[in-house]
Protein backbone atom coordinates (compact mmCIF):
# COMPACT_ATOMS: atom_id res chain seq x y z
CA UNK A 1 0.00 0.00 0.00
CA UNK A 2 1.18 3.20 -1.02
CA UNK A 3 0.28 6.15 1.85
CA UNK A 4 1.30 9.65 1.57
CA UNK A 5 3.60 11.67 4.25
CA UNK A 6 2.20 13.99 5.56
CA UNK A 7 -1.03 14.91 7.53
CA UNK A 8 -2.31 11.68 6.57
CA UNK A 9 0.20 9.66 7.42
CA UNK A 10 -0.52 9.38 11.33
CA UNK A 11 -4.67 8.68 10.86
CA UNK A 12 -3.71 5.76 8.14
CA UNK A 13 -1.64 4.10 10.78
CA UNK A 14 -4.23 4.62 13.44
CA UNK A 15 -6.48 3.27 11.06
CA UNK A 16 -4.45 0.37 10.19
CA UNK A 17 -3.81 -0.27 14.11
CA UNK A 18 -7.58 -0.55 14.41
CA UNK A 19 -8.13 -3.33 11.84
CA UNK A 20 -5.07 -5.41 13.06
CA UNK A 21 -2.06 -4.28 10.94
CA UNK A 22 0.46 -3.06 12.82
CA UNK A 23 4.04 -2.72 12.30
CA UNK A 24 7.15 -3.38 14.71
CA UNK A 25 9.25 -0.23 13.53
CA UNK A 26 8.46 3.23 14.28
CA UNK A 27 7.27 4.72 10.88
CA UNK A 28 6.10 8.07 11.92
CA UNK A 29 9.97 8.69 12.89
CA UNK A 30 11.97 6.39 11.01
CA UNK A 31 13.93 7.43 7.70
CA UNK A 32 13.05 4.28 5.48
CA UNK A 33 10.44 4.31 3.17
CA UNK A 34 9.62 0.66 3.26
CA UNK A 35 7.59 -1.25 6.44
CA UNK A 36 6.64 -4.92 6.86
CA UNK A 37 3.39 -5.29 9.53
CA UNK A 38 3.47 -7.81 12.09
CA UNK A 39 1.25 -9.79 10.41
CA UNK A 40 3.63 -10.86 7.34
CA UNK A 41 0.85 -10.11 5.01
CA UNK A 42 0.96 -6.38 4.28
CA UNK A 43 3.41 -3.68 3.37
CA UNK A 44 3.54 -0.14 3.24
CA UNK A 45 5.54 2.44 1.26
CA UNK A 46 5.85 6.25 2.30
CA UNK A 47 5.49 8.47 -1.11
CA UNK A 48 4.57 12.10 -1.46
CA UNK A 49 0.94 12.65 -1.23
CA UNK A 50 0.98 13.54 -5.36
CA UNK A 51 2.41 10.33 -5.87
CA UNK A 52 0.42 8.07 -4.41
CA UNK A 53 -2.25 7.63 -7.06
CA UNK A 54 0.92 7.33 -9.83
CA UNK A 55 1.86 4.08 -7.44
CA UNK A 56 -1.17 2.69 -7.48
CA UNK A 57 -2.41 3.30 -11.00
CA UNK A 58 0.79 1.58 -12.43
CA UNK A 59 0.79 -1.16 -9.90
CA UNK A 60 3.80 -0.40 -8.03
CA UNK A 61 1.18 -0.94 -5.06
CA UNK A 62 -2.21 -2.71 -5.34
CA UNK A 63 -3.84 -0.03 -2.71
CA UNK A 64 -3.50 3.49 -1.17
CA UNK A 65 -4.66 6.21 0.47
CA UNK A 66 -4.78 9.64 -0.92
CA UNK A 67 -6.99 12.60 -0.26
CA UNK A 68 -9.39 13.16 -2.68
CA UNK A 69 -7.85 16.77 -3.74
CA UNK A 70 -4.92 14.54 -5.06
CA UNK A 71 -7.03 12.60 -6.72
CA UNK A 72 -8.61 15.30 -8.55
CA UNK A 73 -5.74 16.49 -9.37
CA UNK A 74 -3.91 13.77 -10.23
CA UNK A 75 -7.10 12.46 -12.61
CA UNK A 76 -5.75 8.91 -11.70
CA UNK A 77 -7.37 5.84 -13.10
CA UNK A 78 -8.00 3.85 -10.10
CA UNK A 79 -10.82 2.92 -8.18
CA UNK A 80 -11.93 4.69 -4.92
CA UNK A 81 -14.19 1.92 -3.36
CA UNK A 82 -14.03 3.39 0.08
CA UNK A 83 -14.52 7.08 1.70
CA UNK A 84 -12.11 7.31 5.24
CA UNK A 85 -13.75 9.62 7.05
CA UNK A 86 -10.73 11.03 8.31
CA UNK A 87 -8.51 14.29 6.34
CA UNK A 88 -11.40 16.62 6.10
CA UNK A 89 -10.58 19.73 4.41
CA UNK A 90 -11.67 22.44 1.53
CA UNK A 91 -10.28 23.22 -1.93
CA UNK A 92 -11.40 26.72 -1.95
CA UNK A 93 -10.19 29.73 -4.19
CA UNK A 94 -9.26 32.32 -1.66
CA UNK A 95 -8.31 36.17 -2.08
CA UNK A 96 -7.89 39.16 0.23
CA UNK A 97 -10.67 40.51 2.36
CA UNK A 98 -13.35 42.05 0.77
CA UNK A 99 -12.92 40.27 -2.50
CA UNK A 100 -16.46 38.75 -3.21
CA UNK A 101 -16.02 37.31 -6.82
CA UNK A 102 -13.88 34.41 -8.91
CA UNK A 103 -13.00 36.99 -11.43
CA UNK A 104 -14.21 40.81 -12.21
CA UNK A 105 -15.02 43.07 -14.44
CA UNK A 106 -11.34 44.67 -13.32
CA UNK A 107 -9.44 41.86 -14.14
CA UNK A 108 -9.79 40.87 -17.92
CA UNK A 109 -7.92 37.72 -16.62
CA UNK A 110 -7.67 35.96 -13.46
CA UNK A 111 -4.16 35.16 -12.06
CA UNK A 112 -4.51 32.15 -9.58
CA UNK A 113 -1.93 30.58 -7.42
CA UNK A 114 -1.84 27.08 -6.91
CA UNK A 115 -0.60 23.52 -6.36
CA UNK A 116 -3.62 22.69 -8.10
CA UNK A 117 -3.46 23.92 -11.51
CA UNK A 118 -6.08 21.32 -13.05
CA UNK A 119 -8.83 21.62 -10.88
CA UNK A 120 -8.36 25.41 -10.86
CA UNK A 121 -8.31 25.40 -14.93
CA UNK A 122 -11.13 23.26 -14.90
CA UNK A 123 -12.95 24.92 -12.08
CA UNK A 124 -12.22 28.56 -13.31
CA UNK A 125 -12.85 27.48 -17.38
CA UNK A 126 -16.76 25.98 -16.50
CA UNK A 127 -17.69 29.28 -15.19
CA UNK A 128 -16.19 31.42 -18.72
CA UNK A 129 -13.39 33.07 -16.61
CA UNK A 130 -10.07 33.30 -18.73
CA UNK A 131 -7.34 32.26 -16.23
CA UNK A 132 -3.57 32.10 -15.68
CA UNK A 133 -2.04 29.58 -13.41
CA UNK A 134 1.14 30.67 -11.03
CA UNK A 135 2.79 27.25 -10.21
CA UNK A 136 3.73 27.32 -6.44
CA UNK A 137 4.41 24.50 -4.30
CA UNK A 138 4.17 26.05 -0.85
CA UNK A 139 3.46 29.14 1.21
CA UNK A 140 0.54 29.66 -1.74
CA UNK A 141 -0.94 33.04 0.69
CA UNK A 142 1.98 35.03 -0.26
CA UNK A 143 1.05 35.38 -3.45
CA UNK A 144 -1.69 37.72 -3.47
CA UNK A 145 0.03 39.62 -0.67
CA UNK A 146 2.86 40.37 -2.96
CA UNK A 147 1.06 41.12 -5.90
CA UNK A 148 1.86 38.12 -7.83
CA UNK A 149 -1.61 36.17 -8.13
CA UNK A 150 -5.52 38.02 -7.50
CA UNK A 151 -6.56 34.56 -6.38
CA UNK A 152 -4.96 31.25 -4.96
CA UNK A 153 -6.81 27.75 -4.84
CA UNK A 154 -5.60 25.55 -1.78
CA UNK A 155 -6.43 22.81 0.56
CA UNK A 156 -8.26 24.94 3.33
CA UNK A 157 -8.14 22.91 7.06
CA UNK A 158 -9.40 25.20 9.61
CA UNK A 159 -8.97 28.66 7.79
CA UNK A 160 -6.52 30.00 10.35
CA UNK A 161 -3.70 30.49 7.62
CA UNK A 162 -5.68 32.22 5.31
CA UNK A 163 -7.33 34.41 8.62
CA UNK A 164 -3.79 35.39 9.59
CA UNK A 165 -2.51 36.59 5.94
CA UNK A 166 -5.75 38.77 5.65
CA UNK A 167 -6.65 36.30 3.42
CA UNK A 168 -11.01 34.45 3.01
CA UNK A 169 -12.48 32.20 0.93
CA UNK A 170 -14.40 32.84 -2.03
CA UNK A 171 -15.75 29.75 -3.04
CA UNK A 172 -15.30 26.14 -2.08
CA UNK A 173 -14.08 23.63 -5.21
CA UNK A 174 -14.97 20.42 -3.55
CA UNK A 175 -14.77 19.29 0.18
CA UNK A 176 -11.93 16.34 0.68
CA UNK A 177 -11.09 13.30 2.81
CA UNK A 178 -9.04 10.48 2.74
CA UNK A 179 -10.34 7.70 -0.09
CA UNK A 180 -8.68 3.90 -0.23
CA UNK A 181 -8.06 3.69 -3.44
CA UNK A 182 -7.10 0.35 -5.30
CA UNK A 183 -5.58 -0.52 -8.71
CA UNK A 184 -7.89 -2.12 -11.14
CA UNK A 185 -5.94 -5.09 -11.81
CA UNK A 186 -5.13 -5.96 -8.49
CA UNK A 187 -8.43 -5.34 -7.66
CA UNK A 188 -9.45 -8.31 -10.04
CA UNK A 189 -6.48 -10.85 -9.14
CA UNK A 190 -6.59 -10.05 -5.27
CA UNK A 191 -10.27 -9.84 -4.97
CA UNK A 192 -10.52 -12.00 -2.23
CA UNK A 193 -7.48 -10.00 -0.18
CA UNK A 194 -8.80 -6.66 -1.71
CA UNK A 195 -12.13 -7.19 -0.24
CA UNK A 196 -11.08 -8.57 2.92
CA UNK A 197 -8.99 -5.42 3.69
CA UNK A 198 -11.74 -3.17 2.88
CA UNK A 199 -13.80 -4.89 5.47
CA UNK A 200 -11.02 -4.32 7.91
CA UNK A 201 -10.88 -1.13 7.69
CA UNK A 202 -14.67 -0.60 7.51
CA UNK A 203 -14.85 -1.96 10.38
Amino acid sequence: MAIAKGRLLELSLGLFARAGIEFSDDVLTSRKLIFDANDGQHRIVLVKPADVPTYVEYGAADAGIAGLDVLMESRADVMQPVGLKFGYCKIAVAAQKGVSSLGGSELPTVRVATKYPNITMDYFNARGIPVEIIPLNGSIELAPLLGLADRIVDLVESGQTLKENGLEIVEVIAESSARLIVNRAAYQIKRDRVLEFMGALNS
